[in-house]
């Protein structure tokens, strides 16, 4: 696991470490509250992991799922799966996973969402790719004089030939959810 210390100025900087409920491997989580968000077009296994991670290391999870509104400046937008079509989609893969019971799926119009307010969250978990935006955030939440949160990075997953996953290379029929190359 990698986790970033944020820091804002030399006086300002998040370091937190908890010992939560226990987790399924008798191990306590470190968070009793994490965020993660995103479209979760095409559900594959780069969302699997970072998911996975969200549970690794938090008793709860908030799921900031972005609304149509909110995806339609992505590549393909036309393409993307309706808001209800990805939510269901999500329930069904965390109740495989034994994690329903754990997570609140909210509906985001913004990219920050709850996160800058004081929403009851210790740490987002992100990827490197998402990493500025949740940079943002703890910037906007150390204007606000808030609590920064703690940033756990999950792994980018890559396909057969070494390149990322994604729901736009998904979109674009260049790959399956699995990682698959298909062109």
């Amino acid at each position: 696991m990698v986790l970033v210390r944020e820091v804002l100025s030399e006086d300002i900087y998040n370091y937190y470490q908890s010992t939560s409920d226990i987790g399924e491997d008798g191990m306590p989580y470190r968070f009793k509250l994490v965020g993660v968000s995103g479209t979760f077009d095409r559900l594959h296994i780069g969302h699997k992991a970072l998911l996975r991670k969200a549970f690794e290391v938090s008793e709860r999870v908030m799921i900031g799922l972005t609304t149509r509104r909110m995806a339609r400046h992505k590549t393909l937008a036309k393409k993307i799966e309706p808001y209800e079509v990805r939510k269901k989609k999500l329930e069904e893969f965390l109740k495989e996973e034994r994690c329903l019971e754990r997570v609140e799926i909210i509906s985001l119009d913004d990219p920050y969402g709850p996160a800058i307010m004081d929403s009851g969250l210790e740490a987002l978990v992100a990827t490197e790719e998402t990493l500025p935006g949740v940079q943002k955030i703890n910037i906007i939440r150390g204007e606000k004089r808030l609590p920064l949160l703690e940033i756990v990075l999950a792994p980018i997953i890559l396909d057969q030939n070494g390149q990322r996953v994604s729901s736009t290379r998904i979109r674009e029929g260049k790959i399956d959810t699995q990682g698959k190359v298909l062109k």
